[in-house]
């Protein structure tokens, strides 16, 4: 699995070249197309040509996004953990989807506690992890709505739900939600949710979904906490279900 992933990863790249090239020639060519000659406006033959050429930048553009999430996926494996302040990483990511959040009516709830014992935590990973959970939840609330973050700690566990007041999951979408290549969005890839779980389980962890259709969406990832034993700092080895189990 480990060389297929490698196979995979190199094809992804060099997949990415050619489109690379793609995409910049498509960008002179639309250039092109849209100056005007001795300062006439574009004929209709020049705004048609110009019209297909923007096509095939959206269909570039979709391509790439596929390409780079199969990656994201693909490197399944690669985490380098370390010892890390989880609010703070939290913290950072919501900073960052802000802004974009409150463009379309998106108002943040986040109860982030003080003193939480450190995470073992691959801080690239996990943030990416949470920024597919935020961008989901941003293409719930089409309307607007509330994100809610809660990080809880449940003895040598913590727990971090990730709550929205979108549309929801129907039953049959709830079920295949982290099923590779599924998804109902369209123009979606169906690697988001696949790459969140497989990150939080390589971080030890689990992640479950609750869904109530035309009510919203609640994940919670529950990762084992660094606790004292015995003087010394150690991971909570207990079983990967968390607390609730």
């Amino acid at each position: 699995m480990r060389m297929l992933a490698r196979l995979a990863a190199g094809l992804a790249h060099e997949i990415k070249n050619p489109l690379s090239t793609m995409a910049i020639n498509l960008a002179l060519l639309d250039e092109e197309w849209s100056r005007a000659k001795d300062g006439a406006e574009p004929s209709a033959r020049d705004k048609r040509c110009q019209k297909r050429v923007h096509t095939l930048q959206r269909e570039v553009k979709r391509l790439e996004t596929i390409v780079d999430d199969f990656l994201r996926y693909a490197r399944g494996g690669e985490i380098n953990r370390a010892p890390h302040d989880l609010v703070a990483l939290v913290r950072d990511v919501l900073d960052f989807v802000e802004p974009e959040d409150t463009l379309a009516g998106i108002r943040h709830h986040a109860e982030l506690p003080f003193g939480l014992p450190l995470v073992m935590l691959d801080p690239g990973a996990f943030k990416q992890a949470l920024l597919n959970l935020f961008v989901n939840a941003r293409q719930a609330m089409t309307s607007g709505g509330e994100l809610i973050v809660r990080i809880r700690r449940e003895g040598n566990w913590v727990d971090v739900s990730v709550t929205d007041t979108g549309t929801g999951m129907t039953p049959d979408a709830l079920e295949r939600c982290f099923d590779v290549y599924w998804s109902t969005k369209k123009g979606g890839t169906g690697l988001g949710l696949p790459t969140t779980k497989r990150i939080v389980e390589e971080h030890g962890g689990r992640i479950a979904v609750v869904s109530e259709p035309a009510r919203g969406t609640s994940f919670s990832i529950v990762l084992p906490l660094l606790v004292e034993i015995h003087g010394r700092t150690a991971e909570n080895s207990g079983s990967v279900e968390g607390p609730d189990a």
